[in-house]
């Protein structure tokens, strides 16, 4: 072992062992925890004997976790005077580096898995559903092979370009009141991206995001239920992050936009995912509680749905007229020709020109 240092860092010492404690209920791996420390010390240095101290282990495996982060493209300095420091992270999902990113949440991101390549993240979340899973597992994939979206669409999700993940809850509330889960999400994910790209996205009801009238992101809305109650939600999201105009299908090139298209700029996908899950965190609480009125309201002043004519296609059937509101439960409004109010939980949205 080489290279770190012995000297304590109060000031950066103080910040990651209170961070331990706070996570004390939600146990992170030793390589998570490693990776929060390093990040909370920003641009400073953390010592090999205070990681140690804190995670009860030897120096020498602190310094053995840091050559394997580092094998997986973690730039990690190591200074005597310094200790360890962050320099760069890869742009690819590590569960530990996202746990470490995300910070303390309620129930979205306390346990994260990362797959290389899958079929669909919502199979993997509906599998863990059946299987008992507690809510708040976050499921990414790098790529998936059969990636859907609504109405059995597929869903391009090509390798390291895009944030593909599905997140499994088990909400308290009546079937009829899932609509809230979708407006949470897809008000959730439009904030994040906001926040993070400094573009601002539009929503059309009911679950996509929108940039310059292109799709950037969507939400697929799995629900497993009895007559009265919820036994669990899946709410997967695809967001195209990284892709030039030629990373899609011909067939997609002019309806279709990523945040990097939009911004000029290479997003960084982990930073941007912990950010959606932070952010579905605070508005997965919102839409259960009496604060959905307040959740709404933002969706609604984001929304270009709202004050359009549309043509909703619902099976077989189709229904036309203004799009005026948000019921209490999420669904949308339309005031059809015929002077009738209209409540629609789902369909294909055509917005009149």
């Amino acid at each position: 072992m080489q290279n770190e240092e012995n000297r304590s860092i109060p000031a950066v010492g103080d910040a990651y062992s209170s961070f331990f404690t706070l996570h004390s209920a939600f146990p992170m791996t030793t390589d998570a925890q490693i990776l929060t420390a390093l990040r909370a010390a920003n641009d400073g240095g953390v010592s090999g004997a205070q990681l140690a101290e804190q995670l009860g282990i030897s120096r020498a495996a602190v310094w053995a976790r840091i050559e394997e982060l580092r094998s997986l493209g973690y730039d990690i300095e190591a200074s005597p005077h310094l200790g360890y420091r962050l320099v760069s992270a890869p742009d690819l999902l590590h569960a530990d580096d996202l746990l470490a990113r995300l910070g303390k949440t309620k129930i979205v991101g306390r346990d994260i898995r990362v797959f290389q390549e899958t079929s669909s993240t919502n199979d993997v979340a509906e599998k863990l559903a059946r299987d008992g899973v507690k809510e708040g597992v976050v499921v990414f994939a790098e790529s998936q092979t059969c990636g859907r979206g609504r109405l059995g669409r597929k869903w391009t999700s090509p390798g390291k370009r895009g944030l593909w993940f599905s997140v499994l809850l088990r909400p308290a509330v009546r079937p009829q009141e899932a609509t809230r889960l979708t407006i949470a999400s897809v008000t959730a994910l439009a904030r994040a991206i906001r926040l993070q790209t400094g573009v601002v996205p539009e929503i059309k009801w009911p679950n996509d995001i929108l940039l310059r009238g292109k799709k950037v992101a969507g939400i697929l809305t799995e629900m497993g239920a009895e007559t009265d109650r919820v036994k669990h939600v899946v709410l997967g999201m695809g967001v195209d992050v990284n892709q030039a105009a030629g990373d899609f299908p011909p067939e997609l090139r002019k309806i279709a936009t990523s945040l990097k298209i939009e911004s000029g700029e290479t997003v960084d996908r982990p930073a941007l995912a912990a950010v959606i899950m932070r952010e579905l965190d605070r508005d997965y609480a919102r839409a259960c509680s009496p604060k959905f009125a307040e959740l709404a309201d933002e969706w609604e002043a984001q929304c270009v749905t709202l004050g359009r004519n549309v043509t909703i296609h619902i099976g077989d059937r189709t229904v036309a007229g203004r799009a005026e509101s948000l019921d209490d439960d999420g669904a949308l409004l339309v005031r059809t020709q015929h002077g009738r109010l209209e409540r629609i939980t789902g369909g294909d949205v055509i917005l009149e020109k």
